[in-house]
């Protein structure tokens, strides 16, 4: 459909539909209600990159996530992509799959389209990926990490927190074999929840063992660290997955071995996507809230009346939510 059919079945001219459709311009509100009313039944969709080229500016904000698999990225992208439409900006998302390769690749491309800020929720993130980002001198927002700087602003977890209270709430329950299941353990941002667990387990180190090991970020992945864990001897009451989204296949997986939490084993998870508590058991983990950290990404993206606000870090804790996926540790 073009605007020009728009036009037609509106009766009016192009130039009206132009404004009504870029929010410019005066325009009586029975024109706009009738323009937009035509546009939906012709089911138009707007040139983007025409609009920023005639506009000379940006109503384009690019998200770039690590994994559009997990639940966790898209969590976030559909409450940003709403606060965005609130302002009248769209957002492009793209996968990275945890390449940093690829990574500079997106951000060139969203950087070429001329995108109005970029929003980064990776874990691959090192400084030649924050170079590129600081020569396109766009505001950027690191969701999950990052640095802060002039134009940057980084969202954190405070993961210390979160993992010592999931620790905590296990060894109360008289845990003392732990297992804890991370992935792409080589990349900095996703080492940091490993590193968190492993700091909390250290405050018993007198009477807990603990053994590590790493999958995908995916169920599978869960179900294949697990296999490694119980191939090791350990025999751990409790395993604590660096997410929801390899937990719930560490779950599976423990029922193809004759085995079931929280009875046999607890499992614990991170991040508390729609699904933990969905599947069975209901999954106990650390809520890290993704509407908000959307919201506070848009508030830095997208321009006030004094422009956009200076990079700043914010840093979030998270919850705990216990359900019925852990217990007290079996005899023995």
């Amino acid at each position: 459909m073009t605007l020009e059919e728009v036009a037609r079945l509106a009766g009016v001219s192009t130039a009206t539909v132009s404004r009504v459709i870029n929010n410019r311009g005066p325009v009586r509100e029975s024109t706009r209600r009738r323009v937009l009313e035509a546009a939906r039944r012709l089911r138009y969709q707007p040139n983007l990159h025409a609009r920023t080229l005639a506009g000379g500016k940006s109503r384009m904000i690019g998200m770039v996530a690590s994994n559009i698999d997990n639940p966790f990225f898209i969590d976030i992208f559909r409450s940003f992509e709403t606060e965005a439409a609130r302002h009248g900006y769209e957002v492009v998302l793209k996968h990275s799959d945890y390449s940093r390769k690829r990574l500079l690749g997106v951000i060139e491309t969203l950087v070429g389209q001329r995108a109005a800020g970029l929003l980064i929720a990776v874990a691959e993130a090192d400084e030649s990926v924050v170079e590129e980002l600081r020569e396109s001198k766009l505001p950027v927002v690191f969701c999950d990490g990052g640095w802060a700087s002039e134009r940057m602003s980084a969202i954190k977890v405070r993961y210390a927190t979160g993992m010592q209270r999931v620790v905590e709430h296990l060894y109360g329950l008289g845990h003392r074999r732990f297992a804890f299941l991370g992935h792409h353990l080589g990349l900095a941002a996703a080492r940091e929840r490993e590193r968190a667990f492993t700091e909390a387990a250290e405050l018993h180190s007198a009477d807990v063992r603990y053994v590590i090991e790493e999958g995908d970020d995916s169920p599978d992945g869960g179900r294949q660290a697990l296999q490694q864990v119980l191939r090791s001897g350990l025999a751990p009451t409790a395993v604590v997955c660096a997410n929801d989204f390899m937990a719930i296949g560490v779950l599976t997986e423990l029922r193809s071995h004759g085995l079931s939490a929280p009875d046999d084993v607890s499992v614990a998870g991170f991040d508390n996507i729609e699904f933990s508590r969905h599947v069975y058991p209901a999954l106990t983990t650390v809520s890290v809230p993704r509407d908000r950290m959307a919201r506070l990404a848009a508030f830095a993206l997208i321009p006030q009346e004094s422009g956009h606000p200076k990079g700043r870090e914010v840093v979030i804790d998270p919850e705990l939510i216990v359900r019925e996926s852990t217990g007290p540790a079996r005899p023995g």
